[in-house]
């Protein structure tokens, strides 16, 4: 499963040797260095400063509460932006903090005062629930599968075979690896399933001998593995935000609704991706031949996996019909896995958990907007009413690009979801699903630098692709994705009866 981040994901098992040092990517284990760069270090200051402020000056029209919320989010802005501290723990310190200041029983308590604020804080239960927040357990089932389809080698081999029929022209191997890249990570890690994709295919690689031809393959594998992300609510952190802060604020979106919306569009940029790095990169008459044979395990315990993930894929796929929650569904896996032995306490382990954790630290930001009115202020204090649907849409997703090129794309989507929402539902004609999801995807479209996401520092290690050349793909795709994001699919998901 992913992470934008499709964005920030922790560190997998499998790794490619880099023939040079990769740009260090956002990681959101978040482990800390021996020393700090310029850019952290500015950060902790400004961080520190920006957090202090209002407590000091009066904010016109916030009230208390509020007040404090807006120096916990500044905080995490910055905290997020810069990686002054680890992003899991910018996720733990909002959590930690709003039950400090914002909670009932806050430390010098902001609602004393007034009765009606004192109604509306919630418990410190509200913000430590969104650790085990229903969407929590969502993503912890997908991590069970991609990490069991990893120790049973379901991921290479399903690769193996379905690479089988693109062999020759190197235009149809870059089709077929970008099909079935784009495939995998919407139900694994992006990061894992870059490094497995580069895993088969780095041998064949070395005997391109255009190239530009080697460089538009290597980075077609990164371009799919983020965009297949955005298919499924568990393909990418920045998805299960979406899901979560939408749920907590009573809009149910289920695994197949997520699919119905956002797959069409995933598999339109991969279409489209794949004509532009041909026109771009690989020239008509390369080849590549593939050789590769698939080894399946077939022990007891790996076909239990493969029933199991099966079984599971297909409960997600046909909620409507069960009535199931999709959240629920996610725990199959985990108790069907660990409770017939098939995974064991030490795959637990190896779980990105960081990325749970950051998920998180979203939802509680979310939950703290909204009950403190930070919200409410939010939306007054800019004119967006003037903007009217398609100009929020166009402005949260230009903004959600920008900050996911630059910073994880889990971050980006931890503060700008619950925003986008706090404004669908102060605003008339913005449906709040729409723009949740349509920031969320946003997010996982800012692929133009090798910091930009860990698939991207796992192609730009492997020495086969510059910066410039993945700069260049990564600007085209997110400019345009963003365009017909924003633009275009409101209206044909409305003209369809999606929304």
């Amino acid at each position: 499963m992913s992470s934008s981040d499709n964005g920030a994901t922790s560190s997998k098992r499998r790794r490619v040797l880099p023939k040079r040092a990769p740009h260090p990517a956002p990681s959101s284990s978040g482990s800390p260095t021996t020393t700090l760069t310029a850019v952290q270090k500015t950060g902790l200051v400004l961080g520190i400063g920006v957090f202090i402020l209002p407590f000091f000056f009066d904010i016109p029209n916030l009230a208390e509460p509020g007040e404090r919320m807006l120096s916990i989010f500044l905080l995490a802005v910055i905290f997020w932006i810069t990686e002054a501290v680890p992003l899991t723990a910018t996720a733990v310190l909002v959590i930690l903090l709003e039950v400090l200041l914002i909670a009932e029983g806050a430390i010098a308590d902001p609602t004393a005062a007034d009765p009606a604020l004192a109604e509306a804080a919630l418990p410190a239960a509200s913000y430590f629930a969104a650790l085990a927040n229903p969407v929590i357990i969502l993503f912890l089932g997908g991590f069970m599968i991609a990490d069991g389809a990893e120790k049973y080698g379901l991921d290479k081999n399903i690769a193996a075979v379905m690479l089988r029929p693109f062999s020759g022209s190197a235009r149809s191997t870059v089709l077929g690896l970008m099909l079935i890249t784009g495939l995998l990570s919407a139900f694994m890690s992006n990061t894992a399933t870059t490094a497995t994709m580069f895993a088969v295919v780095l041998p064949i690689l070395s005997a391109v001998s255009d190239k530009r031809a080697r460089s538009g393959v290597a980075l077609s594998i990164p371009l799919a593995a983020n965009v297949g992300g955005i298919a499924t609510p568990v393909g990418t952190p920045p998805n299960a935000i979406a899901v979560g802060a939408l749920e907590a604020d009573g809009i149910h979106v289920s695994f197949i609704d997520w699919m119905i919306l956002a797959g069409p569009f995933t598999v339109l940029i991969l279409i489209a991706s794949w004509f532009l790095i041909c026109a771009i990169f690989i020239p008509k008459h390369i080849t590549i031949k593939l050789e590769m044979n698939a080894s399946w395990n077939v022990t007891p315990k790996a076909k239990i996996f493969y029933a199991t993930a099966a079984l599971t894929i297909l409960l997600w796929m046909t909620e409507p019909l069960h009535g199931i929650s999709s959240n629920t569904v996610g725990f199959v896996p985990v108790a069907m896995l660990l409770c017939l032995r098939v995974m064991n306490g030490d795959d637990i382990k190896k779980l990105d958990w960081p990325v749970l954790w950051l998920v998180s630290g979203g939802i509680a930001l979310g939950t703290g907007i909204g009950a403190t009115g930070l919200d409410a202020w939010l939306v007054g204090s800019i004119g967006w009413e003037t903007l009217g649907a398609i100009g929020v849409t166009a402005v949260m997703s230009f903004i959600g690009l920008g900050f996911a090129n630059v910073m994880s794309h889990s971050a980006a989507a931890n503060l700008l979801v619950p925003v986008s929402i706090s404004l669908a539902m102060s605003l008339p004609g913005i449906d709040t699903a729409i723009l949740a999801v349509t920031v969320a995807i946003a997010c996982s479209l800012g692929m133009s630098l090798p910091i930009s996401t860990p698939p991207n520092a796992i192609a730009f290690s492997t020495g086969t692709c510059t910066v410039k050349n993945m700069a260049i793909l990564g600007v085209i795709v997110g400019l345009v994705s963003t365009l017909l994001l924003a633009f275009a699919m409101p209206s044909i998901w409305a003209a369809m009866g999606l929304v």
